[in-house]
């Protein structure tokens, strides 16, 4: 089995329909998106309480609480409120199109659909919403990462990373000035399911930083003490 990029965006699928969820989250897989399935609503909830997707494709008719009911939950909570939502329905009536957007979905798909189509949504949302999530190349101060070509280089030369470092450097980069904290980031290089002690981030993180300066050149890397880590906001100034 290909070992999933945990840099890559990270979709949730609410569908009680065991085979159409199949079905999504192998065509999304394909597309190379990290994907999570639920087929309840309260298991849903669960996830997202958890850890935060890139996006969410939530189907309306769910067995305990409904799709809409967990949209509007979303656009309640603070950390959720702009979390891009794909809603799913057999429902085509315009007046209950209009009711699943007000509610705060992003967009509406009437069931039976394309899946080719609702892919396309898929990655003009992400484009809209979080453009560095599916950029080839990243480009903060004099260091350039190139998704495509698996190259990081600073001020013209090429910086040797491991993978693991290469995908640390791409969660840092993509928002200068947030710190992370080390379970997160755990999270998001190793996935939920590493036994990993977090130490092991101090590790990779010291690998990162050794490689990408030399002696005279500013550490875009900062560490904030008992927090965690970050891409340095100032250096892209």
């Amino acid at each position: 089995m290909r070992q999933k990029d945990q840099t890559a965006p990270r979709i949730l699928v609410v569908e009680d329909e065991a085979s159409l969820g199949e079905l999504l989250a192998y065509n999304l897989e394909a597309e190379g998106y990290v994907v999570e399935r639920a087929e309840r609503g309260e298991e849903a909830e669960l996830k997202l309480l958890e850890h935060s997707p890139d996006l969410v494709i939530l189907d309306w008719m769910l067995p305990d609480i409904s799709g809409i009911e967990i949209c509007r939950r979303l656009r309640a909570r603070e950390e959720t409120k702009t979390l891009p939502v794909i809603m799913l329905t057999a429902r085509s009536e315009e007046n209950e199109r209009v009711r699943g957007l007000s509610v705060g979905a992003d967009d509406y798909v009437v069931k039976p659909f394309s899946v080719p189509e609702l892919l396309a949504r898929v990655r003009a949302l992400l484009r809209r919403i979080s453009p560095e999530r599916i950029a080839s190349r990243l480009s903060v101060g004099d260091i350039e990462l190139d998704r495509e070509s698996y190259r990081v280089r600073r001020s013209g030369r090429d910086i040797h990373l491991g993978p693991t470092e290469f995908r640390l450097l791409d969660h840092l980069i993509q928002k200068p000035g947030r710190v992370f904290t080390r379970a997160q980031l755990l999270d998001a290089i190793w996935g939920l399911s590493a036994e990993i002690d977090e130490r092991t981030v101090d590790v990779h993180i010291g690998r990162l930083r050794k490689a990408l300066s030399r002696a005279t050149e500013a550490d875009p890397i900062r560490t904030v003490r008992g927090a965690g880590y970050g891409f340095d906001d100032r250096f892209q100034k």
